[in-house]
């Protein structure tokens, strides 16, 4: 029996929620295409993002830490991985679909500049009278566009419910001009105001948990917070007391390295567990028949009140206590510098970009996909790691910012 007689995508859709988003009724690709024998729609885009340069390039591409401050630190492609598995272990219990969820959170970060939010802001900065800079809308316009993969068109071809998930963020100038560009597409959720797709609701929902709880861990193995500073946050120290009641002996030698880890799993755990409730609960209230009624439902991926209120003392104590850290701000200012002097060195020369960049600078025409020169080297910016961001500007301007 051929392989695409075996009724696949049926084996793999009836265990899935009337609210879940079934492949088997996906809104296509922009491109249409053959069915895979063997894989659903979502899986092919995941597997696509999987084999992407972008996604390659995230395992160089720093959180709060740059690269150059140690091996151990979560990277984008690390923070990534740890969103999708969240993400499928919330799928799975409210039967939504685990490969949308996953393909979302793995491309979600594609987008993403070198060194953290410091690069983002600087590049923002930077595009001011340029359009600006939003890296949900990059990481979009990488599927769509910068990917060079296929001999028949730009970008990955991803199902259009994958592509939604990704555009988390959109101001409503660059949804109008997707809307304009693509009719009822990814971006008129953002005029009408409506949620997106419970799996991406999910993404987003399991980006936060994992960003808090990575960021401790980091933090903590950085120096730059005690676990005596973490028992301020009634979320975290709620945990490690209990660790510390079943495991007295994690206080003393090396154990408080272990009493930090088993306090973020306990809290993951939890979290993971509140929005599954939560999102139960919201789900039965809404009783939704479909994806599409779901979505017109509102947001329904959720916290409780109490889970919500404690993240929110956790994420308020990570901005003051982590990422304002004097020595976190000195970094982000030689970051925001490396950025800043980049971009001003390829809009003066783009023939100093590679891979076709400055070509496609020099060539740039309104209304194509790359209708101004500024936009080309954003494009080139946004996709540097880090390592290679601190060479290129060392070779352009001769001077090293970080050590």
């Amino acid at each position: 029996m051929p392989a695409n007689d075996l009724g696949f995508s049926h084996f793999s859709s009836k265990f899935l929620a009337p609210y879940a988003c079934d492949p088997a009724r996906s809104r296509g690709r922009r491109f249409p295409e053959l069915a895979a024998p063997t894989r659903t729609e979502y899986q092919r885009d995941r597997d696509r993002i999987v084999h992407s340069t972008a996604f390659r390039r995230l395992v160089y591409k720093t959180q709060v830490f740059l690269n150059h401050e140690g091996d151990l630190f979560r990277t984008r492609l690390t923070h990534s991985l740890e969103v999708a598995q969240l993400g499928r272990s919330i799928a799975r219990s409210l039967r939504l679909n685990e490969d949308l969820v996953e393909a979302i959170a793995l491309a979600h970060d594609l987008g993403h500049t070198p060194f953290g939010h410091a690069g983002q802001d600087e590049l923002n900065a930077c595009m001011a009278e340029h359009g600006g800079f939003e890296h949900n809308l990059q990481s979009l316009r990488v599927v769509d566009v910068l990917e060079e993969r296929y001999p028949l068109y730009d970008g990955l071809n991803l199902s259009f419910e994958t592509r939604a998930g990704i555009l988390k963020h959109c101001s409503r100038a660059n949804a109008e001009r997707l809307e304009q560009a693509e009719p009822d597409g990814v971006a008129r959720r953002f005029l009408e105001h409506t949620a997106p797709s419970l799996e991406a609701q999910l993404c987003n929902l399991a980006d936060e948990i994992a960003y808090n709880a990575h960021d401790i861990d980091d933090g903590v193995r950085s120096g730059l917070i005690t676990l005596e500073q973490m028992q301020d946050v009634p979320l975290f120290d709620r945990f490690r007391r209990e660790a510390l009641a079943e495991h007295p002996h994690l206080a003393e030698g090396r154990g408080p390295r272990r009493l930090l880890h088993e306090a973020i799993r306990r809290m993951l755990s939890a979290q993971v567990y509140d929005v599954i409730d939560a999102t139960a609960a919201a789900l039965q209230a809404a009783a939704p028949a479909s994806a599409e009624a779901a979505r017109r439902a509102g947001a329904l991926v959720r916290f409780g009140d109490a889970m919500r209120q404690e993240s929110g003392v956790l994420k308020r104590f990570l901005f003051q206590n982590l990422y304002r850290h004097p020595q976190v701000m000195q970094t982000t200012g030689q970051a925001r510098q490396v950025v800043r002097e980049l971009f001003a060195a390829y809009c003066a020369a783009p023939e100093e970009m590679r891979g076709g960049f400055g070509a496609r600078a020099r060539a740039c025409a309104p209304g194509g996909p790359h209708d101004r020169p500024e936009r080309v080297v954003a494009d080139y910016v946004s996709g540097m790691t880090d390592r290679f961001a601190v060479r290129e500007h060392e070779r352009l301007t001769g001077r090293q910012i970080f050590p």
